[in-house]
């Protein structure tokens, strides 16, 4: 891949727990979706499990609702490079033992067409985040108690 900065959306990454292992694959159709809308486009998407004892490996692409299909065969072989060993030990380590977790990185494609215009513009990021979800249903439930 051989990209300009300006065609470039907004790069974010997830990684996802599934304690227990169970992995239903209720979420793929809806990435795949995502995907083949143009809205998003994966750079990364690999898995990794936490046994008991603490130990970190890595995990195929699976048929993960067992209907005999691979679930995510239409992703396999998505790396960019940008993961490394160290990425995934520390994914690993906000897991609990005996959960699985994939990790995610992905560009946000919606948002290259703005980044390209504010950067011919002239404009620069100077800052980004995200608000988690709980934090923010907190701020409302406050907002709302305080009526």
């Amino acid at each position: 891949m051989n990209y300009e900065v300006e065609e470039l959306g907004p790069i974010d990454y997830l990684v996802v727990e599934f304690p227990g292992n169970r992995m239903t694959g209720e979420g793929f159709p809806l990435l795949v979706d995502l995907v083949d809308r143009g809205l998003i486009r994966i750079l990364d998407l690999t898995f990794v499990r936490k046994d008991e004892d603490g130990s970190v490996s890595g995990l195929e692409i699976a048929d993960l609702d067992g209907d005999g299909k691979l679930d995510l065969a239409v992703f396999e072989g998505a790396s960019s490079g940008l993961l490394g060993q160290d990425d995934l030990e520390e994914a690993a380590g906000a897991l609990e033992p005996g959960s699985s977790a994939g990790i995610l990185v992905y560009e946000n494609r919606w948002a290259a067409p703005f980044a390209a215009a504010l950067h011919r513009g002239g404009a620069r990021m100077v800052a980004s985040g995200r608000i988690p979800v709980p934090a923010l249903l907190a701020a409302l439930d406050s907002t709302e108690a305080a009526r």
